[in-house]
């Protein structure tokens, strides 16, 4: 069998399966668990008091969980009062029912599926179950079932004002008053959470606060999640000793989630494509990562803090961040250390890393993530220009050879021993590798898959425009057009390559642009603009190789 044709195959196999991965992503959504369903039919004319009801559910952490299940109390929904916060980012909404930031609308960030509408981050049941709770452990103490006193009107950013505070007052509870404050920032997506504790008994105390998000386990709006899924939904952890740590869903609820429990720094988070909510704690200090399967479909991952000895008559004040937001990579990382690793890249971030980060400096140049598509295609090209001149050297010289291996195998066709030595002698007479055609494509593969991640997951390309008819590089082609661009200088690219002599090859190879158009009409723009623009250099560089053979020219100016 011909070597080169085999991993050729293997090669546009292995490309096949990332693209039906992505098309998968893109057009299946996962359905809701039964559980969730259910709640949320049963409370359709009533969002606010479905997410409440799936929420206040879950038995507050017991004072030495740190995972698996946590026991489902008895406490029904309740449609209680909340209060609306708006600033230049946000439209939030903060519930009397554990003073629990129920609502989050992004409003720099258009919906997935109406781009008319605000982007829903936490949601309070109107689509699914995510939203962030506090409280103190322990029975009878205030948590996120505790009806809060809410402030009498909304509250909104003022002009020329940086900030907005909502203050929320809790009744009596085992002897202590507990405030929760929350604070909202001009241009930032860190909203301060305070939880004061004043002793109102007669002996010290010394409890144990927990910081948290429920979430349930659907996917995103528009993509599939679960198994096999294109970008991670999810929980995860980071310290500096066990560094970046993810805790699926599934292996949550089967108890075999591995990360760090305990540590005196680090952070934990509720990861989507896109976007991320996580608990951040400034400086070094005694923690403890809570992440379980609360039930019903809904998980929890948070923190849980020692409070220093309170004495009566005394306050302690505890103060967290909460951030909820997109996953700008140029600010991640100066929000917290590893934050920047919340964004998927998958098995290759080592190399997607550095991708991303040549292609937003050409961005800073361009000003246009199209263009800088555009122009990283084009240098990952002349990387990778010897490479591809030998690729295309091979082939082209392969395909002059047709004619004489077409000859051999009529004259050797029955004893397969001689038909494969005389190839092999013919191959060496002309200085030809059968596999010098694959062996440079197989190097270049992990960086294609690579940049495939950067384009497919990174926040900086949903809603960014590129010209005409492409407003936005993360979503598909409304016409259809870079698709059918792109299907046709895939099959003129096909043309240029040596016909396969296995029939069922050559018929493989002329199936692939019609299959590989059809599953791109589902594709980011983003996605199908590098394919094409790589196409054309491609189609380029392999014409003249092959112009240049073909009329005995010089190969060295190949």
């Amino acid at each position: 069998m011909d070597n080169r044709r085999l991993i050729l195959v293997l090669m546009f196999g292995l490309s096949l399966f990332m693209l039906w991965d992505a098309w998968q992503k893109f057009t299946h959504p996962q359905p809701v668990a039964a559980e969730a369903a259910t709640a949320t039919a049963n409370s359709a004319g009533n969002p606010a008091a479905a997410a409440a009801g799936a929420a206040s559910a879950v038995a507050t952490p017991a004072a030495g969980a740190a995972t698996g299940a946590v026991p489902v109390a008895a406490n029904a929904a309740s449609n209680l009062p909340f209060v609306t916060v708006k600033t230049d980012l946000y439209i939030a909404q903060i519930s009397a029912r554990g003073g629990d930031l129920v609502r989050l609308e992004l409003v720099t960030h258009h919906a997935t599926e109406d781009n008319k509408k605000n982007f829903v981050l936490f949601d309070n049941g109107e689509k699914h179950v995510y939203l962030a709770q506090s409280g103190l452990t322990g029975e009878g103490n205030t948590n996120h079932n505790t009806t809060y006193t809410l402030p009498a009107a909304p509250a909104e950013l003022k002009e020329g004002a940086n900030e907005v505070v909502l203050r929320l007052e809790a009744p009596l509870a085992n002897g202590l008053k507990v405030s929760k404050t929350y604070t909202f920032h001009r241009g930032s997506y860190l909203i301060d959470v305070d939880q004061e504790i004043v002793n109102k008994g007669t002996t010290p105390v010394a409890p144990y606060v927990y910081f948290r998000t429920v979430r349930d386990g659907k996917a995103p709006e528009g993509e599939s999640g679960g198994l096999g899924a294109s970008t991670y939904t999810g929980p995860a952890v980071f310290t500096e000793e066990a560094k970046f740590q993810k805790a699926a869903f599934e292996d949550v609820t089967k108890g075999k989630a591995k990360f760090a429990a305990k540590a005196d720094n680090g952070w934990v988070a509720m990861i989507q494509h896109y976007f991320v909510s996580a608990w951040l704690l400034s400086g070094k200090g005694e923690r403890e990562f809570l992440i379980g399967d609360l039930g019903n479909g809904l998980y929890a991952a948070g923190l849980r803090l020692p409070v220093a000895a309170i004495a009566p008559g005394a306050s302690a004040r505890v103060a967290v961040q909460l951030y909820a937001g997109p996953q700008e990579q140029d600010k991640l990382s100066k929000i917290a250390p590893g934050f920047e690793l919340v964004v998927d890249y998958g098995w290759l971030t080592v190399i997607a890393a550095p991708l991303f980060w040549v292609l937003e400096l050409i961005q800073k140049f361009t000003g246009n993530w199209g263009w800088s598509i555009i122009g990283l295609t084009v240098l990952i090209k002349a990387v990778f220009f010897p490479l591809s001149a030998a690729s295309y050297k091979s082939m082209a010289k392969m395909k002059l050879m047709a004619p004489k291996l077409q000859k051999l195998k009529e004259t050797f066709g029955d004893d397969k021993a001689r038909l494969n030595q005389e190839m092999m002698d013919l191959y060496k007479r002309e200085k030809i590798n059968p596999l010098g055609g694959c062996l440079p494509i197989l190097v270049q593969i992990p960086v294609f898959i690579a940049l495939y991640w950067v384009l497919g997951g990174v926040v900086e390309m949903r809603g960014a425009a590129w010209l005409g008819w492409i407003t936005d590089l993360s979503a598909k082609d409304p016409y259809y057009v870079l698709p059918l661009i792109m299907g046709a200088t895939m099959f003129l690219q096909t043309k240029l390559n040596p016909a396969p002599a296995d029939p069922i090859q050559a018929k493989v190879m002329l199936a692939m642009p019609i299959v590989f158009t059809g599953m791109f009409f589902m594709f980011p723009s983003g996605l199908v603009l590098y394919w094409t623009v790589n196409n054309l250099l491609s189609i380029a560089q392999q014409w003249q190789i092959n112009r240049l053979i073909e009329g005995g020219g010089d190969k060295k100016t190949v």
